[in-house]
């Protein structure tokens, strides 16, 4: 019995009350349920707020055997914002669903050879309730652990092996098949590709949507007009210097990122070539340089922001579903225009 004059604590009835829903309720509120309308979840979290009501979330975590984390598996390196700015954005949408429905993000830095005893022990111990697992880091000894302890995860990208992963990724092929649609639109005859190495599978899934579509229209693709080398710039200045060196040069270069495009728009206004009259350029992704280059670069953008947003919302369904499965492409490319075209 409380004091003469101490407060009264307020509890979850309280709060159902005074919101004019069950208890039931307040509690799919508290931990993030989808079944819930958006206006139930204002009107409960404006009265939590009203009456300064603070769940006890250790207790009610323990209760459900909850740790509200998900994990996020990766690789990363110095320099990593620069080198791969998907990475961040990625990040930034995943963290903004999973804060949303009360989870906390973490993410681990790890090669693929520590990822499955990380992933391993961590679900041992119930250190998370789910794990977002970046493709890099993947191997068949972890799909294999992970299909056999029933962990509640989600690869972000495509396994370049036959597994029993979920996975959402990009449709890099289709990109890839704008990219060289759009030159063909504008009067292209014959296109060029600069791109990573065959370990790339991203610039090569691009290449094969090119490839198909110049393949439909009875575009022949002599075989110096397709360069690979590394995701640099001095690699795509080097690339686009092999293709000019042809007896005939092509009139629309597709380069497979940003840092090759870098390099290809420095080669060709060196060599003094105009961008669009005499080449037309295309690249993918509108950052980091796409709209800092002279003159802009159209691009096939990929909103990577929204990739971790269904990142997110995947994890939580699948911890709520252990039964779901999906290997599936999401995210629809976009074609933005700019000057390069």
């Amino acid at each position: 019995m409380a004091q003469k004059g101490q407060k009264m604590a307020v509890t979850i009835k309280d709060v159902a009350k005074q919101a004019g829903v069950s208890t039931a309720t307040v509690s799919k509120v508290m931990n993030g349920s989808y079944s819930i309308s958006q206006e139930t979840i204002d009107r409960v979290k404006k009265v939590m707020q009203e009456l300064d009501y603070h769940p006890n979330l250790r207790a009610r975590n323990f209760v459900t055997q909850s740790t509200k984390t998900i994990v996020f598996v990766t690789s990363l390196g110095k320099n990593a914002g620069f080198a791969n700015p998907h990475m961040f954005e990625m990040v930034c949408g995943m963290e903004y669903v999973l804060t949303e429905k009360g989870y906390s993000l973490v993410i681990k830095n790890m090669s693929s050879v520590e990822a499955r005893d990380y992933i391993h022990k961590a679900a041992e111990e119930k250190a998370a309730d789910g794990y977002i697992i970046h493709a890099a880091v993947i191997s068949k000894e972890l799909d294999e652990m992970i299909f056999q302890e029933s962990i509640p995860h989600l690869v972000i990208g495509n396994p370049n092996f036959t597994s029993h992963f979920c996975w959402i990724d990009i449709d890099n092929r289709l990109a890839g098949e704008l990219a060289a649609k759009h030159l063909l639109e504008q009067g292209c005859q014959s296109l060029a590709f600069i791109g990573g190495t065959e370990e790339d599978k991203i610039s090569m899934h691009r290449l094969d949507g090119v490839l198909s579509v110049l393949n439909e229209h009875d575009v022949l693709v002599p075989k110096d007009y397709v360069q690979r080398g590394e995701s640099q710039c001095d690699s795509g200045y080097e690339m686009t210097k092999e293709i000019l060196s042809n007896k005939v040069r092509p009139d629309g270069i597709i380069c497979a990122n940003n840092y090759i495009a870098y390099g290809c728009v420095n080669a060709l206004h060196h060599a003094g070539i105009e961008i669009p009259s005499d080449i037309r350029v295309i690249t993918f992704d509108d950052y980091p340089f796409s709209q800092i280059l002279k003159p802009q670069l159209t691009v096939v953008n990929i909103d990577m922001y929204d990739m971790g947003i269904q990142a997110g919302k995947y994890i939580l369904q699948k911890i709520r579903k252990p039964n779901l499965y999906a290997q599936s492409y999401i995210t629809i490319p976009t074609l933005i225009v700019r000057q390069s075209t």
